[in-house]
């Protein structure tokens, strides 16, 4: 799992491409899918400025090789001061191996270990079974269900969202402690957790 690379355009574009029906049904970004390559290098140059300047920090998560997309993960700031929100997409071919689990474990890790913030939150469909494993396997406390929070697809009514949280001095005791992180700086420098 990295930072997108303008140069991952065709590797993302497949993996979208490839998935529209999974993702269209919990995506709202899909809607607008699919896009030409020229636009989605664009939207991945947009990513990594925001993550170099410390905006929002948007992964890719790559096959061991990086030959393939997996899916995509990242650790927003949209939920206010000292609190980071993860969110995750898997491609349909790899959906239910595990994999957003592991990429959201690894980033509550950096959010606590790096980003020094108290509280990580995921927001999730409630029609969305396979996301709501995600945050309840790790060990976040399911908060609440807040009704008509997340936007849906045009001439849709918007849908509801279920808020999972974990705080710093949750992190310890959780599943999510038990997960090897390696990290990493802009210059491949490892990063001690």
């Amino acid at each position: 799992m990295r930072c997108w690379d303008p140069r991952d355009t065709p590797l993302l574009k497949d993996a979208i491409d490839t998935s529209l029906a999974h993702l269209r049904a919990w995506m709202p970004w899909a809607a607008h899918e699919p896009t030409s390559l020229d636009d989605k290098a664009e939207l991945l140059r947009t990513f990594r400025g925001r993550f170099d300047l410390g905006e929002d920090f948007v992964y890719g998560v790559f096959a061991g090789d990086e030959s393939e997309v997996i899916g995509g993960s990242g650790l927003h700031t949209r939920v206010g001061s000292g609190s980071l929100e993860i969110g995750y997409w898997v491609r349909a071919s790899h959906v239910g191996r595990g994999f957003a689990q592991e990429a959201t474990a690894a980033l509550t890790n950096v959010a606590f270990r790096v980003c020094g913030v108290d509280r990580v939150e995921i927001h999730v469909d409630p029609a969305n079974a396979a996301s709501l494993r995600v945050p309840r396997a790790l060990g976040f406390t399911e908060e609440a269900t807040l009704r008509r929070r997340l936007p849906a697809a045009e001439g849709e009514p918007r849908r509801d969202s279920v808020v999972f949280t974990m705080f710093s001095e949750d992190v310890g005791s959780s599943p999510v402690a038990r997960v090897q992180v390696d990290a990493f700086d802009a210059l491949g420098r490892r990063i001690e957790l």
